[in-house]
């Protein structure tokens, strides 16, 4: 293994951070890893962008100048992908197919977690439990997450 090199990650005192759609991100990664640290943001996004704007995949993001990461942000807000890559097909407002990264993300998926608890669907209710809510066994999982049942409260009073 002579030929190898020793690989050494950089103290974060040494590392430049680039915010890319209001995250932080060290700009000594790759920039195909690098967006895949957004919220929303999967490697075949990230894989997407890299084909359609024409960028090297392992130019470093730091190496980019403001004009380029600028002109990536504004793809990244209007993806022209197609629809089984976005993350919000025929949404439940809009009917659109919509691609939402960030924190927007993080506030949708509240707000569907709300709805489901409030028209009281399956989902929802299991939601409401702590408990998994796609079908996974619950005999040996899960035993962490459980809440405890009214059952169990009322005989320990």
């Amino acid at each position: 293994m002579e030929g190898k090199k020793d690989y050494k990650r950089k103290k974060e005192e040494d590392v430049i951070l680039v915010r890319v759609l209001g995250k932080d991100i060290r700009g000594d990664i790759k920039i195909r890893s690098a967006l895949t640290k957004v919220d929303g943001v999967s490697w075949a996004i990230s894989n997407a962008v890299c084909k359609v704007l024409e960028l090297d995949q392992n130019v470093k993001l730091q190496d980019f100048k403001k004009d380029e990461l600028k002109k990536i942000e504004e793809f990244m807000k209007n993806l022209e992908v197609p629809s089984f890559l976005k993350n919000r097909q025929n949404d439940l407002e809009s009917g659109e197919d919509l691609h939402i990264s960030g924190a927007d993300l993080k506030l949708r998926k509240e707000f569907d977690i709300k709805r489901l608890k409030k028209i009281r669907s399956y989902k929802g209710v299991r939601h409401v439990a702590g408990l998994p809510v796609r079908g996974q066994r619950t005999k040996a999982n899960f035993r962490r997450n459980r809440k405890p049942s009214v059952a169990a409260a009322k005989k320990k009073g």
